[in-house]
C-alpha cells in the first residue's frame, strides 16, 4: 500500500509540473528570445495619445525581451529618421496633416506602411455651440466671411479679425493658406503645446467665452464640449498639390510606420506591431486618464498593460 500511494504521489505531482510547465511555455505574454539586443527607436511627438500608444507598444515589446528606446521627434521632422533608422516604429501617422510626408517617404522605399491603427482622425476648426448663434450660418464656412462673425470671434490680439487657436506650428496643417485663399477676415494664434490648446479651450467654455480653434478626433473632448466643426469645401488632393488650400483638411484611417531596414532585424517585434490596434472609446479614455486626470502619459501605458493581457497578447502570438 506504501508503495502504491508514493507512485500516486510522484504520478501526480509529475502531472501537475508538466502541465505548469506546458502553461507556461503556450502563453503568449512570456518573454521570448529576440532577434537582435540593438535597440528599437519608438517616436514620441508633442500629443498624449501618440505618447500613450508608444509606450504602450514599447512596454509589450519589452515584455518579449526587446531592448526600447523612445526619441523625442518633431511629427514632421521625424520622417526623415524613419527612412535613415535613426527612428525604428511610429505609432500614428495622421492623414489630416501628415498624408502627404508620408507617401514621400514611403516613396523612398525605407519606410514602410504597417497598416491602419483601427481609428478614424478628423482635424478642422470647431466652435462650442453657444458661439454658433454669433455667427449665423455656422457650420457652413461662408459663414466666417461675415464681418459681424469674425468680431464676434475677436480678441484685442487679433483687432476686428476673427482669432482662430492653431495647433503647434510644427503641426502644420495650412491655417494661414487656408485664410488667405478663401478670403477669410481672420486670424491664426498657434498654440505652444497640445496641453496649451485644451486649457484654453476648458477656460473658454467654462465663461462661455468666444473660440475657434483647431480640434482633432479621436479625443476625451466630445464627451466634455458640445460643439460643431466647421464645413469647408471638401478636401482633393488637387487642391492640396495645387497649393490652392481652398478646402478643408484631409481626414480618414490613422496609420502606423517603421523603418523598412528593421523588418529583417525584427521580424517578430514588427508582427506586433502591425496588429496593434484601438477602439475609439479606449482611445478616448487613455486620452482623458492624462489630459484630464493628469496622470504621465507612461504610467497610463503600464496601468493599460496590466489590465489588457488578452489583448496585446493576441498581437504578440
Amino acid at each position: 500500500m506504501t508503495n502504491m500511494r508514493t507512485i500516486f504521489r510522484f504520478l501526480t505531482e509529475s502531472t501537475t509540473a508538466v502541465s505548469v510547465a506546458l502553461l507556461l511555455l503556450s502563453s503568449p505574454s512570456d518573454a521570448i528570445e529576440p532577434e537582435s539586443t540593438e535597440p528599437i527607436k519608438i517616436s514620441l511627438n508633442d500629443w498624449s495619445s501618440q505618447n500613450i500608444s508608444s509606450y504602450i507598444l514599447g512596454g509589450v515589446l519589452e515584455k518579449q525581451g526587446y531592448v526600447v528606446e523612445y526619441v523625442q521627434a518633431d511629427a514632421m521632422a521625424q520622417f526623415a529618421g524613419l527612412e535613415t533608422g535613426d527612428i525604428t516604429m511610429q505609432t500614428e501617422i495622421w492623414p489630416t496633416t501628415q498624408g502627404d510626408r508620408f507617401a514621400a517617404s514611403m516613396a523612398t522605399g525605407n519606410l514602410i506602411d504597417m497598416g491602419p491603427l483601427g481609428l478614424k482622425a478628423r482635424e478642422e476648426w470647431w466652435y462650442p455651440l453657444y458661439m454658433k448663434e454669433k455667427c449665423p450660418g455656422l457650420p457652413d464656412w461662408h459663414a466666417l466671411l461675415n464681418e459681424d462673425c469674425a468680431k464676434a470671434f475677436s480678441t484685442p490680439q487679433t483687432a476686428s479679425k476673427g482669432r482662430y487657436l492653431g495647433g503647434p506650428v510644427t503641426w502644420e496643417g495650412f491655417d494661414e493658406e487656408r485664410i488667405h485663399a478663401l478670403k477669410l477676415p481672420w486670424t491664426v494664434i498657434h498654440a505652444g503645446t497640445d496641453a496649451n490648446l485644451w486649457a484654453e479651450l476648458d477656460s473658454a467654455y467654462k465663461r462661455k467665452s468666444p473660440i475657434m480653434l483647431w480640434v482633432y478626433s479621436p479625443h476625451w473632448w466630445p464627451t466634455k464640449f458640445q460643439g460643431e466643426w466647421v464645413e469647408f469645401p471638401p478636401y482633393t488632393a488637387e487642391c492640396y498639390e495645387a497649393k490652392r488650400y481652398d478646402c478643408g483638411k484631409p481626414y480618414g484611417d490613422i496609420h502606423k510606420a517603421a523603418w523598412a531596414g528593421g523588418e529583417a532585424t525584427w521580424p517578430h517585434a514588427y508582427s506586433i506591431l502591425r496588429k496593434v490596434a484601438f477602439d475609439v472609446t479606449t482611445y478616448a479614455d487613455l486620452i482623458k486618464s492624462a489630459d484630464l486626470d493628469g496622470k504621465q502619459a507612461k504610467d497610463v501605458a503600464d496601468q493599460w498593460i496590466m489590465d489588457n493581457t488578452t489583448v496585446w497578447n493576441e498581437w504578440v502570438k
